[in-house]
């Protein structure tokens, strides 16, 4: 039976775009099922970016200071970047009649359509089909009878492989009176601040890094926000001294969480809604449901083609194959935190897999995460907890600095930060764990170094331009020559020894 595609990709995530944008200049013949045009992740980042710069201007506002009008999103953007008090860190906003200041709060979504709009152009499906990409928009299922196939739009497209990118949609808990109280979802919720009179208090149920950067955008721009997380922790894959000190950013920020609590009962009395958390009682305008995603695959037809999932994940090996070697899966289809840079990392190794021969596997050791904060929070490799329980405490060394010691930290205001580096005795790089100014482009330096096994020697020989953040970096890794030698009392002896003889022999 005669092939038509390569790979045939199912699917409209960023993920999906970017595999079938690679495989079409490796020059495989591709195919892009599509069901919905979804920009809710580039438009999320958008306002989560410009909730800072919004916050400075409505600060000036608030202390009394004069501040220039603001006529459009851009000039929001710029007054926060040039004004003198940009980079200082911003205050809760005080209490106020309507949710913010309502100009600023327009000037935010402006900004941020905007922003989502030229994402979105930029990745167009257009541009896919301009080089050579069949885009078909429809849903479709697996058929196995006579042979692999998908079926969309009354045709069978016959794949050599085929890859999942299908994304997902929030995972509703059930909690008894939501669905009749009603809520909002990651996948609408910037919607609801178009209004005229957007919600003022907020509750956010759920402990995912959008759920925390959606916080913090809430109050920075004047609402009044409660988190509710079910752990002890407020994300329970970061480092607990890093997320303790992001839980303190957040609660300096204006935003109350409660950690440790199950939400068991949600009512509607009047024009207000009311979330039983715990033993709590609480009051507010609209609440947030962000716990989980769920994968959208039950109308795949996964079965008929030999494909294992559970409700939340599908089943994959190292290689990214499903248990039917020929479909592979990549992004919120196999489970995980919703992240972008580890959806494409994942499409990469599913693509070169699918196209070529399966060799290649996927390695998370070196893949750095983030949290969209203010500071940003990243993340890479083991925490120290991980790293003890595997390698013992007497080899893990802890590094610690930060960001108030650096120069560019204290010229731009921003010196609320740590870097904690997990190293081994032997110079290897474990992890890597980042509140700060410029986390971002910090942890990628690291996630290279683990990838390419640069030991933290080579850090700290490092001599980068003056002033920068990179020095934070270099000043960590200076820590375990320090620690080393602390550590090494008969290299501490022969030290003292050594300069004693060469101060006598000067002589």
């Amino acid at each position: 039976m005669k092939i038509d595609y390569d790979i045939v990709i199912i699917g409209g995530s960023l993920a999906g775009y970017q595999a079938a944008l690679a495989a079409i200049q490796l020059h495989a013949t591709v195919a892009l099922v599509q069901p919905q045009v979804n920009d809710e992740l580039n438009y999320h980042h958008a306002l989560s970016e410009l909730a800072k710069k919004a916050q400075q201007s409505l600060d000036l506002v608030n202390l009394g200071i004069f501040a220039p009008p603001v006529n459009s999103a851009s000039d929001i953007y710029f007054h926060g970047q040039n004004h003198p008090t940009a980079g200082l860190p911003a205050k809760s906003p005080p209490a106020m009649s309507n949710f913010g200041s309502a100009k600023a709060v327009q000037e935010a979504m402006l900004y941020a359509r905007g922003v989502a709009a030229n994402l979105s152009h930029i990745n167009s499906l257009a541009n896919l089909a301009a080089q050579g990409v069949d885009i078909i928009f429809d849903n479709g299922q697996f058929q196995s009878s006579p042979k692999l196939g998908f079926a969309v739009k009354d045709r069978i497209l016959r794949g050599r492989t085929y890859l999942l990118a299908c994304g997902s949609r929030p995972a509703i808990p059930e909690i008894e009176g939501l669905q009749a109280t009603g809520y909002l979802t990651l996948a609408n919720i910037w919607q609801s601040l178009d209004q005229s009179n957007p919600p003022k208090n907020w509750v956010i149920i759920g402990g995912l890094p959008q759920s925390i950067e959606i916080a913090q955008t809430l109050a920075r721009l004047g609402g009044n926000v409660i988190l509710i997380v079910k752990h002890r922790s407020i994300l329970s894959h970061l480092d607990p001294e890093i997320a303790q000190l992001l839980l303190a950013q957040l609660e300096v920020d204006g935003v109350r969480v409660i950690t440790q609590t199950v939400v068991t009962q949600v009512l509607k009395i009047g024009d207000k809604k009311w979330v039983q958390a715990g033993d709590i009682a609480i009051e507010t305008d609209e609440i947030l449901v962000a716990t989980g995603q769920q994968p959208n695959l039950e109308s795949l037809n996964l079965a008929a083609a030999g494909v294992k999932f559970y409700p939340h994940r599908l089943v994959v090996n190292e290689k990214l194959q499903t248990t039917n070697h020929r479909i592979y899966a990549c992004g919120d289809a196999i489970g995980g935190y919703d992240i972008a840079n580890l959806a494409n990392y994942e499409a990469n190794i599913a693509l070169k897999n699918a196209l070529f021969f399966p060799k290649f596997t996927v390695n998370y050791r070196s893949l750095p995460w983030g949290i969209s904060s203010q500071p940003m929070v990243t993340q890479v490799g083991l925490t120290e907890n991980q790293a003890k329980r595997q390698y013992g405490k007497n080899e893990v060394f802890v590094l610690k600095q930060y960001f108030k010691t650096l120069a560019a930290a204290q010229i731009k205001g921003e010196i609320t930060g740590i870097c904690k580096l997990i190293v081994r005795e032997n110079g290897e790089i474990l992890g890597c764990s980042i509140l700060g100014e410029e986390a971002a482009e910090l942890i990628n330096l690291i996630a290279l170094a683990i990838s390419q096994n640069i030991q933290v020697k080579h850090l700290a020989n490092l001599a980068p331009v003056y002033p920068c953040f990179t020095e934070i970096l270099v000043e960590t890794a200076r820590e375990w020559g320090k620690q080393r030698l602390d550590k090494n009392y008969a290299l501490q002896e022969f030290l003292q020894s050594f300069f004693y003889f060469r101060r006598n022999w000067n002589l």
